[in-house]
């Protein structure tokens, strides 16, 4: 009997498997192994906090068992259980740009990309460590929060961890309802322009006489359509919000998401709130999108929420040492020394108490929380730079698409590009704008329109021509374009040049002569073209060249020049004068240009009838002929001068427009010292120069040891060479050889034959002056011929060796050539 019922509960027990839940499969791909010690294992300090939480758990189960079970010891990487607390690491990393709470929240939702919670409703069994989190990219809202909480911690934010309940579009990071962040229009200053002063002495307009009361039914009637039209715009709009508004979400109210509280009085916060980990966006606390809280968390304590959160997080209060709001997992001594503090804030009297009464009053000891087993946050350089996973990021908002790219990704510079569109399914794009990064050709911003094709450049400072920003249809001279310069660095003060199809105007600034306006009307261009022949463009006829110019105050309004007109077709020229401070009418002038000679006219002379004007004052005196004729030549001058700065604006637009299509076929990139992209270039670089150095010395070293190089490089270094070419080769090289030697032996016997004769020589002028020789001459002379008789037979010596080895290097080179593979297969006889 007994037997029966032992098989009995083995069979019983045989069916109930334990096991430790798996791990996503993103964890695995790192090698856990490397962890430290205190990723695999619990401290003693770490089980006794497991088991105040375990009991923590069983009350809050037994008191509230309609609430949703805490997350309190998740499993982390390596399947050991963590009390959430000690899983943050608070950091501050070496950046400037991660000192603030904004930044720190943009670089964690660019970083990382979102697992979602499975199932949706309840918190994750899991919670990793920001180190592994970090290196795979790769997390659920609470890893999120985790790592951004932690990096608020170590920049001094009272900063806490917030697992609650929130909409379904911020659970999944939908923000396609959501105006794109660069899509807020900046509101341009607008330009007040300066009043006109009032003069009394001007004519008073004629007095209207219009009805009262049908002005008073015209602006009735006037608010009454602007009322309809208002009425029915927001109708309009109201019936498109309700098109636009998402399905009811059948989970809301459950759908568990975890964010970050930031409380006020830390880094000067002035006032709560929370921080979305997905989209690094803050929002107050009242905002409806966050549903309801169950706990919150810091590195030092743990807090489960006893408010009512039916009507949401509005009328929450974040007063933690409040028991009734909040309950606490650890009586830590932070929160004891807050309350002694307070205690002592409202009773001095009781702060001070004697020796004997210190004693009775000494506190109990607490448990206070482990240190964290999360290893040290770090972030490299590189991944700073890298910042998306995979190098870029996609998010879609509302009619538009924004994709962020890192630098040196790609290779034409492209950091950033939006997406506008015209419908919600964002099917049909409107404009596509661009932002670049080190481009060689300062391009920093481009924008084009698909409905007008359209495209819109801007660049940065520091470009050829100066130019700031460049508005066209095609890159064809004479179209329609609109250029922008950087106007106080040009030396001509251009700022702005606007092109139609025969038609030029310039905008100047800052300029010595006060030309602030040039207009070009330009001919038609008759061109008689051959088959096959394509149009030339440039050298178009001038018809017409209007310029302004502002007031000079050291000339009297009569003789500064506002506006002259040089009509070329016309052969006139027309000025208009500044206007005098008490008149309404300026002076003007018109010109007739006198006929130039030609081959069957002469030249014409300047007549009176050729001027005529209008003169403000009657009672000032004409100029007189010479003066106008003066006033002609000067004219006639600056005409030509005109056309020649239109010459150069024509050809300067070529220019930028050639300059432009060769940087866009060739995109250069301009790589940054302090950029590890830059340092990997540098690097392969310079391995690269090393290869080819090292390339060169072997090739420098093969070309000097071949004989047949000198000879090759006559015949223009071909890889193959014929029957004929070897033989002739052969004997150059055998001729060359033979030719050497030869020089060799000749050169000895010329040295051998000069000591010979200057030793006989030295032996007559011996013989000639032995009577009047004294001791040192003759042991001198002793010495000069031992040594030049050492250096003969080492000659003599050195000849007969070299008619030796001469055949002997002439045979075996005879035989290097008959083996050598280049000449071989063609010196086989």
């Amino acid at each position: 009997m007994e037997s029966l019922e032992l098989a009995e509960l083995e069979d019983v027990f045989s069916n109930i498997h334990v096991g430790t839940p798996e791990l996503p499969l993103w964890t695995k791909e790192g090698d856990l192994s490397q962890c430290p010690a205190s990723y695999k294992v619990n401290s003693h300090q770490e089980r006794r906090l497991l088991a105040i939480a375990d009991h923590f758990r069983c009350q809050y189960t037994h008191f509230y068992p309609d609430r949703k079970p805490l997350l309190l010891c998740p499993v982390n990487e390596c399947g050991v259980k963590k009390f959430v607390s000690t899983t943050l690491r608070s950091t501050l990393l070496p950046y400037s740009e991660l000192y603030s709470w904004d930044s720190c929240a943009s670089f964690v939702a660019d970083c990382l990309s979102l697992e979602l919670l499975e199932p949706p409703v309840d918190p994750p069994r899991y919670l990793f460590s920001p180190t592994l989190v970090l290196r795979s990219q790769r997390g659920t809202c609470f890893d999120f929060s985790t790592l951004l909480c932690s990096l608020l911690l170590g920049a001094g934010y009272n900063a806490y961890c917030v697992s609650g309940y929130a909409v379904k579009e911020m659970c999944l990071i939908n923000q396609s309802r959501q105006e794109c962040p660069l899509l807020v229009t900046e509101v341009k200053d607008a330009i007040t322009e300066p009043k006109p002063q009032v003069n009394k002495y001007t004519v008073k307009p004629p007095r209207e006489l219009k009805s009262h009361f049908e002005k008073r039914q015209e602006k009735k009637k006037q608010e009454e359509a602007q009322a309809a039209l208002l009425k029915k715009q927001q109708e309009a709009q109201r019936l498109q919000e309700e098109s636009e508004q998402p399905p009811p979400d059948p989970l809301l109210g459950l759908r568990v998401h975890c964010w970050v509280l930031v409380l006020s009085g830390s880094r000067e916060v002035p006032e709560n709130f929370f921080i979305d980990p997905l989209t690094g966006k803050s929002y107050s606390t009242a905002d409806d999108s966050f549903v309801g809280i169950e706990s919150i968390w810091n590195n030092h304590n743990y807090w489960v929420n006893m408010q009512d959160c039916s009507y949401g997080c509005a009328d929450m209060v974040y007063d933690l040492e409040n028991a009734m709001m909040w309950e606490s997992v650890l009586y830590g001594s932070t929160s004891q020394a807050l309350l002694i503090s307070s205690a002592v804030k409202k009773e001095p009297e009781l702060a001070i108490l004697d020796d004997d009464e210190e004693d009775e009053a000494e506190e109990p000891k607490v448990f206070e929380m482990p240190r964290s087993w999360v290893s040290k946050i770090t972030v490299s350089k590189q991944d700073m730079e890298t910042r998306w996973p995979g190098g870029a990021k996609v998010t879609h908002y509302r009619k538009a698409k924004l994709e962020r790219f890192s630098p040196y990704l790609l290779p034409d510079g492209l950091v950033t590009r939006l997406t506008t569109y015209k419908d919600l399914d964002c099917t049909e794009a409107s404009v596509v704008k661009e932002w670049y990064q080190h481009r060689h050709d300062h391009l920093e911003e481009r924008e084009l329109s698909k409905a007008t094709d359209v495209t819109t450049e801007r660049f940065r400072p520091g470009r050829s021509f100066c130019l700031k920003s460049h508005r066209y249809l095609t890159l064809t001279a004479e179209t329609e374009r609109e250029m922008e310069f950087y106007g106080h660095v040009r030396a001509n003060g251009l700022a702005r040049r606007a092109e139609l199809p025969g038609e030029m105007t310039e905008t100047f600034q800052e300029r010595d002569d006060f030309l602030y306006y040039r207009h070009i009307v330009f001919g038609r261009h008759v061109q008689v073209l051959g088959p096959g022949e394509t149009p030339k463009l440039g050298n178009r006829p001038l018809q017409k060249v209007v310029e302004r110019f502002h007031r000079n105050r050291s000339k009297p309004a009569s003789e500064d020049v506002a506006e002259r007109v040089f009509l070329l077709a016309e052969e006139r020229i027309e000025v208009t004068y500044h206007l005098e401070d008490d008149r309404f009418i300026p002076a003007s002038r018109s010109f007739i240009k006198p006929r130039k000679s030609t081959e069957t006219q002469k030249a014409q002379d300047f007549t009176p009838d050729m001027v005529s004007g209008f003169q403000v004052d009657p009672f000032e005196n004409p100029p007189k002929n010479l003066h106008l004729y003066e006033m002609l030549v000067v004219l006639m001058n600056e005409e030509e001068k005109v056309t020649l700065q239109i010459k150069d604006s024509e050809k300067e637009v070529r220019a930028i427009l050639s300059s432009r299509e060769q940087e866009e076929s060739g995109i250069e990139l301009h790589f940054s010292i302090y950029s590890t992209a830059c340092a990997e270039k540098a690097r392969r670089l310079r391995e690269d120069m090393e290869r080819l150095a090292e390339e060169e010395r072997r090739w420098r070293q093969e070309k000097e040891n071949d004989i047949l190089a000198p000879f090759l490089v006559q015949l223009g270094n071909p890889e193959t060479v014929s029957q004929a070419a070897a033989v002739q080769l052969r004997q150059d090289c055998l001729a060359y050889l033979k030719q050497r030697l030869i020089d060799k032996a000749n050169l000895i016997q010329a040295r051998f034959e000069k000591e010979t004769q200057e030793l006989q020589q030295k032996q007559q002028w011996y013989q000639q002056n032995q009577p009047n020789m004294t001791k040192e001459d003759e042991d001198e002379y002793l010495t000069y011929c031992s040594d030049t008789m050492f250096r003969i037979h080492v000659l003599k010596l050195h000849l007969s060796r070299h008619k030796d080895t001469a055949p002997q290097k002439y045979r075996a080179l005879d035989e290097k050539l008959r083996r050598d593979p280049r000449l071989a297969p063609h010196l086989l006889y």
